[in-house]
């Protein structure tokens, strides 16, 4: 660690320093600081392609090459062709609303904790494969039969898997081809991006049912579009359609539903293709100067950004990306 400088720059320095490195934790075991402040960087390790499709299963649909089949409420494809990179997470429990129960939950964290070391994979769209339906929250038939006991423990489970969703390294999109209610909204704001259908409804509904939102709802929701406005829908349970959604920041993009009840998810797929371009490891670090900066002050946030901006530096991206330019072609960026 960077020697600590007397006095109140120094311990500034310091602090700075301690939140640099834990932006590198962030990033993972194989990044490092450069010079003095966190020792030489080492090379990335081989990152195995953790959730691999099965074999066999239902014929693929439009523009998919592959699914998984584990069971039917989770489907998880990885796209390939031009759209390699491209990972869906279609959320298909079509007798319970896409709502999500015990099995469900299981399901999300282990493919999340699958994508999140897959070097392969740039960019995460999460849809509803159930039409008009992208999750209605908690399924509470299974709910009314828990404990009291058990309740607590279950709405921990499902706020730590969209915790690992809000903290996957690369970009995510939310597709909202439908119903987004409590923790599917929840679900949702947990993306860094989020397309809704102007026939889709969103809303925050926990206080009717004399509960608050618990997938860290109270949390993202003033983030996204102010505190003042986040409590009033918090306290009336009011549900917003696509347009009025897009009127006060909740989605970045509306559109009117088609006759597939796709056109979300159409237009998260072609934001993804937009991405897909470009530097993986470059979209990764602005994806956390962005997240972290956002937590702190202005001078912090700084530090933070200059810390993300070095694990860029020696990269062979950067090097091919000059390179190209210097060629006049499209850059072949391999995410390392």
């Amino acid at each position: 660690m960077a020697a600590v400088v007397p006095g109140t720059l120094g311990t500034l320095q310091a602090s700075r320093a301690r939140l640099a490195a834990s932006c590198c934790v962030r990033l993972g075991p194989e990044w490092r600081l450069p010079g003095s402040l966190m020792g030489p960087r080492v090379a990335p390790a081989i990152w195995a392609r953790g959730w691999a499709p099965a074999v066999g299963g239902s014929a693929p649909r439009r523009g998919y090459s592959s699914e998984v089949k584990t069971e039917d409420e989770l489907r998880v494809r990885y796209l390939e062709e031009e759209n390699r990179g491209i990972v869906v997470l279609g959320i298909n429990r079509a007798y319970a609303k896409n709502s999500f129960s015990k099995n469900l939950i299981k399901m999300l964290s282990k493919a999340v904790d699958a994508l999140k070391s897959d070097k392969k994979v740039w960019t995460i769209i999460v849809r509803n494969e159930v039409p008009g339906i992208f999750c209605a929250g908690a399924d509470l038939k299974e709910r009314v039969k828990m404990n009291p006991s058990e309740v607590g423990p279950f709405v921990s489970k499902i706020r730590a898997v969209i915790n690992e969703i809000a903290n996957l390294p690369g970009p995510t999109i939310a597709a909202i081809d439908g119903l987004a209610l409590g923790g599917g909204l929840e679900l949702a704001l947990a993306c860094d991006i989020r397309v809704a259908a102007s026939s889709a409804k969103m809303g925050l509904v926990e206080t009717k049912l004399a509960i608050i939102p618990g997938g860290g709802g109270t949390q993202r929701l003033p983030r996204a579009i102010g505190m003042s406005l986040a409590k009033e829908l918090i306290f009336s349970a009011r549900v917003l359609d696509g347009q009025e959604a897009k009127a006060v920041g909740l989605i970045s993009h509306v559109l009117e539903q088609n006759q597939e009840g796709d056109a979300a998810y159409r237009k998260a797929l072609d934001l993804a293709k937009e991405f897909l371009p470009q530097g993986p490891v470059a979209m990764r670090v602005a994806k956390l100067a962005i997240n972290q900066g956002m937590e702190v002050d202005l001078v912090t946030g700084l530090a933070i950004e200059e810390a993300c901006y070095a694990q860029t530096i020696p990269t062979k991206d950067r090097l091919e990306g000059l390179l190209a330019f210097k060629e006049k072609r499209s850059p072949r960026y391999k995410g390392e």
